[in-house]
């Protein structure tokens, strides 16, 4: 036997207690004690305890064993079996015709885990969609680090996964942090920042300085995108703070429908320095307003 505990008290449950019972205490403590989860010193040990104490106590044949006999049920020649077999006349091979089965992927044959063939589908039984530590949640993760410019148009890689090489095509659109399913490993992208532009999801923002005459006459600005420069008109009376919207000038979208849009926010210049005939022009202008 892997442990001498009490099955009951290693789930937490009273020997009267129901399979519903059963089932949700061994479901709790599964998602609590995973070593994946648990980073405690001797989660493994305790996990492998839950499944087994789950294992025979889920099992009506299996329980009214262990109640009867309580561990010695399964010990070589134990009570109430015949001699070189467990009291299931050797049931599920192995010394003292008892396994403990710990999960791996895949599953394997004999294991019960309350009703999941795998116990990580508990997550989504509970919690609903996908679950955190699910079967995409365990692929390798690797780091790629792309510019901001190979972000936004999309690029194609030669990278080192376990020493082989291979090419991988990052699609354009992808953000810091993203990440990208391949076969049998996850790609998380590591943007760098960008001089010219900021992102804002799949909108990109800049600035525009233009003078006070500008700003009250209007003027005709190029805006550098990133799709390229585009000339735009910023009209008369136009106020600090203002944004003004490149509509699909943006980033186009990872799953290619769609485009986002570019605000370019206008800033004022006001000069720090002035002569003595732009002085006396604004003082002029001042009268006037």
């Amino acid at each position: 036997m892997a442990t001498t505990r009490d099955y009951y008290d290693i789930l937490g449950v009273s020997k009267n207690a129901s399979a519903e019972d059963l089932k949700k205490a061994y479901r709790t403590l599964a998602r609590k004690h995973h070593p994946d989860v648990d980073k405690t010193e001797g989660a493994e040990q305790k996990f492998k305890e839950i499944n087994e104490a789950y294992q025979v106590l889920s099992d009506p044949q299996k329980k009214s064993a262990y109640d009867q006999f309580g561990h010695a049920a399964f010990q070589q020649g134990g009570m109430g079996s015949a001699a070189g077999q467990g009291p299931f006349g050797g049931f599920g091979g192995g010394q003292g015709g008892f396994r403990t089965y710990t999960w791996s992927s895949g599953g394997g044959q004999g294991q019960d885990f309350g009703g999941f063939a795998d116990p990580f589908d508990i997550f989504e039984a509970f919690f609903g969609g996908q679950s955190p530590f699910g079967r995409e949640a365990r692929l390798p993760r690797y780091a790629i680090n792309l510019t901001f410019e190979e972000a936004i148009k999309g690029v194609q890689k030669e990278i080192a996964i376990d020493g082989k090489k291979q090419k991988v095509k990052i699609p354009a659109g992808v953000d810091d942090g993203s990440e990208i399913r391949f076969s049998n490993y996850i790609l998380v992208c590591q943007v760098s920042q960008s001089s010219k532009f900021r992102r804002r999801g799949y909108d990109i923002v800049t600035e525009k300085e233009i003078s006070y005459s500008q700003a009250a006459l209007g003027t005709v600005a190029e805006i550098e995108t990133v799709e390229g420069p585009v000339k735009i008109r910023i009209p008369a009376g136009t106020q600090p703070g203002t944004q003004i919207r490149l509509k699909g000038k943006g980033v186009k979208h990872v799953n290619g429908h769609g485009q986002g849009d570019h605000y370019v926010i206008i800033r004022l210049k006001i000069p720090t320095k002035l002569s003595r005939d732009q002085k006396r022009l604004l003082e002029e202008l001042d009268d006037l307003t």
